[in-house]
């Protein structure tokens, strides 16, 4: 890399993270805001061209993205959605697939049936990396957040599975791909990953635990999602569910690592995180130029109607499925067939026009457009096609996902803050009970401490618990220990859920990062 190129590359690091960061100051999702950035600054002159190495982006920047998602999503919350998610992440990805493909070959007669539903399957997916920003910061109801953030992570795998097998069967010239072998592909490469995903979790998780070094452990966590892509890859499954997995179950474990280690992950993979996300919207805008420099007038009159039309056909494949999706469930409800556990897991129209609404596409459908070999059939159409669904999605459904969910008057269930608030209650309640017998004057003034948390916790299960002024003495440790067990065990027996869990084991993190820092000196 010369120095140019190196100057070139600072500069458009620090530049998207200074555009993300003015979106955040002023309340506009920066995916949006850096696409359009980007878009416009490639026709600047002098601004270099930056062109999207597929390999880089699928290797260097979507594991740590889609693991820092994973990261941060509940399992538990996962697992009472799994029909839902099933359901979108495969069912919904095999549809616009195949619908897209359908409508690409009635615009383009001559494209072959193999590129057609190599098409479908770049723009199958949904971005997690977008729709996990935009629905953070438009507050999404919890459940729809883990249905629409899950969906986003677990897609990924089906649709660059279904590229792969796509494009292979193009290279090949096989006319049309054998449905049995596209589903038997999809079951293994799947499969391989998950299982792949899990046992590096595993692997992982008891090193960390036999480690409890807080700076090794972060240093590992920095090389996982890279290790868990690779690993699968090697072994011809799929890199991207392997990731999901390994992230879904450190995270679930997360509860056992040291409180020090899980601060400064989490410090750490929001600022990777920040940079990552910044860095990859920007280089979507800056792609179209090279695409369109490529195409003659003529052509690119006629690509950009194919385009739009594709464009129209994804939005409405979605908007179909989910529709039948949620008026099929409803039915089956209202037949007595299946009985949902809780009043939320009842699909309403509401949550379903939201979630149809939420299919904006990203750097991964970028990322398999780019790899497409030189000399794929109508190479240069799926890429400015891919551009136009990324462009167009963020613009047309991110610009009016915040006045949809308005006029919906969609709100949380906000069932999180009062498991949260029962947490720190039978958190607080253990700590008392583990210094009981203790008739030392430390404990009594810890006691008084508690006392006093515990009383405002009942009383006020939605505010935060100040640190600042408490007394750190070794006894604290012990209390804190069986306050940690408490909420351990309500997780477990699912009497709260991992959100509730996460934002309470925070509160003790700090307690007790407050008792280690005042206990060190004079140890």
């Amino acid at each position: 890399m010369t120095a140019t190129q190196a100057l070139a590359l600072l500069l458009l690091i620090v530049g998207s993270c200074a555009i993300a960061g003015l979106a955040r100051r002023h309340g506009v999702a920066a995916p949006i805001l850096l696409v359009l950035t980007g878009l416009a600054a490639s026709y600047i002159p002098g601004v270099p061209e930056f062109r999207l190495n597929p390999d880089l982006v699928l290797f260097a920047v979507l594991p740590p993205l889609v693991y820092t998602t994973a990261l941060e999503s509940s399992y538990l919350n996962l697992r009472d959605n799994v029909r839902t998610l099933a359901l979108l992440s495969v069912g919904l990805v095999l549809f616009t697939a195949v619908v897209v493909g359908g409508a690409a070959r009635l615009d383009v007669p001559g494209l072959p049936v193999a590129a057609a539903i190599t098409l479908g399957a770049i723009l199958a997916p949904t971005d997690a990396v977008t729709t996990a920003s935009i629905g953070r910061q438009l507050h999404l109801p919890r459940r729809l957040l883990t249905v629409i953030t899950g969906e986003s992570m677990l897609n990924d795998g089906t649709a660059l599975t279904l590229y792969a097998v796509a494009v292979s069967a193009a290279a090949v010239s096989v006319a049309t791909p054998s449905p049995l072998s596209v589903a038997r592909s999809l079951i293994v490469i799947s499969a391989g990953g998950i299982v792949a995903g899990l046992v590096l979790g595993v692997l992982i998780h008891r090193l960390r635990m036999r480690l409890r070094d807080p700076l090794v452990e972060s240093a590992l966590s920095l090389l996982t999602p890279f290790a868990a892509y690779l690993a699968a890859d090697s072994l011809h499954v799929s890199g991207i569910l392997a990731v999901v997995v390994t992230g879904l179950y450190l995270g679930h474990h997360g509860g056992q690592a040291h409180f020090a280690t899980r601060l400064q992950d989490m410090a750490v993979w929001r600022v990777a995180t920040f940079v990552l996300e910044s860095v990859a919207f920007a280089l979507i805008g800056l792609q179209l130029r090279p695409i369109w420099t490529r195409l003659d007038d003529p052509v690119r009159l006629k690509y950009c109607l194919i385009a739009a039309a594709v464009l129209g056909a994804v939005i409405l494949t979605r908007i179909a499925w989910v529709t039948l999706y949620g008026a099929t469930l409803r039915q089956l409800i209202a037949l007595g067939i299946l009985h949902p556990r809780r009043p939320e897991e009842v699909p309403t129209v509401r949550r379903g026009i939201v979630v149809s609404w939420c299919g904006m596409r990203g750097i991964v459908t970028l990322a398999a457009a780019f790899a497409l070999p030189e000399g794929f059939p109508y190479r240069d159409l799926m890429l400015l096609t891919a551009f136009a669904v990324v462009l167009g999605s963020l613009v047309i459904q991110g610009l009016t996902l915040r006045p949809l969910i308005s006029a919906l008057r969609l709100q949380d269930e906000n069932t999180v803050a009062s498991e949260v608030g029962r947490a720190r209650a039978a958190a607080y309640r253990a700590a008392l009970e583990e210094i009981d017998g203790d008739p030392s004057e430390e404990a009594e003034i810890l006691r008084l401490e508690y006392r006093a948390l515990l009383l405002r916790a009942e009383s006020d299960p939605d505010g935060r618990v100040s640190t600042g002024e408490l007394p750190a003495d070794p006894l604290r440790r012990r209390a804190i220990g069986a306050a940690r067990r408490s909420i351990l065990a309500l997780r477990e027996s699912e009497v709260i859920g991992d959100d509730a869990f996460h934002a309470a084991e925070e509160e003790l993190d700090l307690l007790e990062l407050t008792t280690d820092a005042r206990i060190r000196p004079g140890d």
